[in-house]
């Protein structure tokens, strides 16, 4: 019995869940068992994994329903589930946790008919949706809250949990362009934003913007709705959500090759390089 639900999570952690189709850095892939994959265009992503961005790093990822996530530089976000298949809408499920960083999504299929099912929880609010497009960015405090909360919700990022150049460390790169020394790429470091980084001097919290549609902010102290046009901001878990008056410094650029539109269909063009394949380091 026990090697049955050992393999029933497995399969349900490996399912796949979307391909990327826009890079224009390193990303890699924490996978469910520990190990870590670098992606490239047309790599698959799994429930289970965590993505995370480098510094110069824009990364779109379309989904098995069309929706999307774009990824901001400097940012991890874990696919906690994401089911979804045309004739059974009783198993819809797409949440995820932003853990630091920023990101752009795009309703789907299964926020369109399951909207109560789809959320991005975050370390100060969830996020909701009610069919939209909007941009979400977390700035961490500069202490060690961010460090416990990475730990509980990615299953550490600790040094000791990744392992060395000459383990199993999966690529999807082609091997000119994956050598083994940006295979840590700082993933233990988990160090706050340097200055004049994603906080652009704005206090840590949860900052939103809705382009299309609406979403809604809760956590333990309140809910708050969002329509298209309007900012928002999340300090921590015990303040409520609130409505800012203007952009409070949001910026989000990925490259003009990243042509997904503002809507909820967004683009389908590829600015990676398409002739990457599957390669495995040992």
């Amino acid at each position: 019995m026990l090697v049955l639900l050992l393999s029933a999570g497995l399969a349900f952690a490996g399912q796949v869940a979307g391909t990327v189709v826009n890079l224009s850095g390193a990303l890699l892939a924490k996978k469910a068992d520990g190990t870590v994959k670098i992606l490239a265009v047309k790599s698959t992503v799994e429930q289970g994994d965590t993505l995370i961005s480098e510094k110069e790093t824009y990364a779109r990822v379309k989904f098995i329903d069309n929706s999307e996530i774009t990824l901001r530089p400097n940012s991890q976000l874990k696919i906690d589930s994401f089911v979804f298949e045309e004739d059974k809408q009783e198993k819809d499920s797409a949440t995820f946790s932003l853990v630091k960083g920023g990101l752009r999504a795009v309703t789907g299929a299964l926020g369109k008919r399951s909207k109560e099912r789809v959320g991005v929880n975050t370390p100060t609010a969830t996020i909701g949706i009610r069919g939209t497009t909007y941009i979400a960015e977390y700035i961490p405090p500069e202490d060690g809250a961010v460090a416990a909360y990475g730990l509980a919700s990615m299953a550490a990022l600790a040094p000791a949990a990744y392992p060395a150049a000459t383990d199993d460390i999966r690529s999807d790169m082609p091997m000119q362009a994956a050598p083994l020394e940006v295979l840590p790429l700082r993933l233990a470091q988990n160090a706050p934003p340097p200055a004049g980084g994603i906080s652009g001097g704005r206090a840590p919290g949860l900052y939103v913007q809705v382009l299309d549609g609406m979403i809604h902010l809760s956590n333990g102290a309140g809910t708050q709705n969002f329509a298209a046009g309007q900012f928002g901001y999340t300090p921590s878990l015990h303040q409520p959500p609130v409505i800012l008056p203007a952009n409070p410094g949001i910026q989000f650029t990925p490259p003009p090759s990243f042509s997904s539109s503002p809507g909820p269909q967004g683009g389908a063009s590829s600015g990676g390089k398409a002739g990457a394949v599957d390669c495995e380091v040992r």
